[in-house]
C-alpha cells in the first residue's frame, strides 16, 4: 500500500469536474474504488481510467470519470462528507465518528492527537477505508473545531 497520508499526485487528466454538480473533484486512486465500491459496481470499473472523488454533501455522486458515476448507494459504507449521520465515520481507520468525537471533546481529550499519531506510527489505511482515497485527519480536526465554534 501506497502512503494514505502523503501529498497526493495530481490527476492524469489534469482538473476533475463532477458531472452532476460541476464542482471540482479530488483525484482518487483506483484501489480507494476496488476496496469501497459494492460488487455490482465493481465489476464495471474501467482501471485504466482516472477517477475523482466529490464532496460536495448535496451530489449523490461519489465517485466519477469521464464516462462514469458511482453514487452513495454504490459504496459500501456512508460517505462522510456525504452523510451527516452522527455514527458516520470522520476517520475510518480508527473508529472516530462524529459521536465518539463529540464525546471524546466533551471529555477534554484530543482525538486529533490520537489519530495523528496512528498516521505517524504508520498504522493508517486511508486509501482503502476512507471514500476520499486519502487522510481523515484533516476531516478529523475540521469536525473538532467546529464543536468548539458550535458551543461559543
Amino acid at each position: 500500500m501506497n502512503d494514505c497520508c502523503a501529498v497526493p499526485a495530481t490527476s492524469k487528466e489534469g482538473t476533475l469536474c463532477c458531472p452532476e454538480c460541476k464542482q471540482k473533484g479530488k483525484a482518487v486512486e483506483i484501489i480507494t474504488l476496488k476496496a469501497l465500491l459494492i460488487p455490482l459496481a465493481l465489476e464495471t470499473i474501467d482501471p485504466q481510467s482516472s477517477y475523482g472523488f466529490c464532496h460536495n454533501h448535496s451530489c449523490d455522486i461519489v465517485y466519477f470519470s469521464d464516462n462514469q458515476k458511482f453514487q452513495r448507494q454504490d459504496v459500501k459504507v456512508p460517505v462522510f462528507q456525504k452523510d451527516d449521520g452522527l455514527d458516520v465515520p470522520v476517520c475510518y481507520c480508527f473508529g472516530w465518528t462524529r459521536q465518539r468525537l463529540e464525546q471524546a471533546v466533551q471529555q477534554q481529550k484530543q482525538p486529533s492527537n490520537h489519530v495523528s499519531e496512528q498516521v505517524q506510527a504508520n498504522r493508517c489505511g486511508c486509501e482503502v477505508n476512507n471514500p476520499q482515497g486519502s487522510c481523515c485527519l484533516g476531516n478529523v480536526t475540521a469536525y473538532v473545531r467546529s464543536l468548539g465554534k458550535a458551543s461559543v
